[in-house]
């Protein structure tokens, strides 16, 4: 049997992005009397759980905040740490990606991740890149302002090129034309980190804080929020799949009523 027959969830309605804010390790560690490293150490069995469950499931997308820009202002040595675990744990779990066809893809400014990290992220990407039945999106290095930024800068370097198409005949009051540019909600996502991979339709976060930290924030904007207090070393299947009934109970609008979407 199933995840979907064990927990009778309804498999049209299983979300086809599914990002989380992973939180809490620190918290996990200092509960247990141990350094916050092993809290780190810990969650990597909530990962890996996590994603085998969301592949059988029919997630399509799996987006995991796994370091944030801010995350650099942390003790230099629990950053080292974390960045070594990082390396360890894509040797470790290539095996699992592959045999379950999962893609490993990644967002943020991978080039400020130390060479050793870059090397054998860059491995696991060429070594997974033609698996299908999920991609497995880690943010690294990221942060949604910077990348908001950074597609506004790539944007208006466009314009000052002319490679966008624009119309003229509307005239100020001092005579002058003005270029009327054809920038789209389309358009400008082209130039985000998250160009190639739909908008979440579910963004869990753990361990009871209810913010967004910086994380998708453009492309939460019709995001159905789930947060629990179970803490991220201790998020097992069964805790995705409590968030995957309660996102199955919702109704999604997008600015509709209930009318036009039954009665379309």
């Amino acid at each position: 049997m199933g995840l979907i027959e064990e927990y009778q969830l309804e498999a049209h309605k299983i979300p086809n992005h599914v990002a989380i804010i992973m939180d809490g390790n620190g918290r996990w560690a200092k509960k247990q009397g141990i350094k916050r490293i092993f809290g780190h150490q810990s969650a990597v069995k909530a990962v890996r759980e996590t994603v085998e469950a969301a592949a059988e499931v029919g997630v399509k997308y799996l987006t995991l905040f796994a370091f944030s820009t801010e995350n650099w202002q942390r003790p230099q040595e629990e950053v080292n740490a974390l960045m070594e675990l990082l390396v360890s744990t894509l040797k470790k779990e290539l095996k699992t990606l592959n045999d379950n066809q999962i893609r490993l893809k990644t967002i943020g400014n991978v080039s400020e991740l130390p060479i050793k990290a870059q090397d054998e992220l860059e491995y696991v990407l060429n070594s997974t890149k033609n698996n299908q039945r999920m991609d497995l999106v880690l943010a690294l290095s990221y942060g949604s302002r910077q990348d908001i930024l950074k597609a506004t800068f790539k944007l208006i370097q466009k314009v000052f090129e002319n490679s966008l198409e624009y119309t003229t005949g509307i005239y100020k009051s001092s005579g002058e034309v003005q270029l009327n540019f054809d920038i789209t909600e389309e358009l400008f996502h082209s130039f985000l980190d998250t160009k190639s991979i739909p908008d979440p339709d579910l963004l869990i976060r753990t361990s009871g804080e209810y913010r967004i930290s910086n994380f998708l924030l453009w492309e939460i904007a019709y995001t159905e929020l789930y947060f629990t207090d179970t803490l991220w070393p201790d998020f097992r299947k069964n805790d995705l799949i409590l968030a995957i009934k309660d996102y199955q109970k919702r109704e999604r609008r997008f600015g509709k009523t209930s009318e036009q979407i039954h009665n379309p």
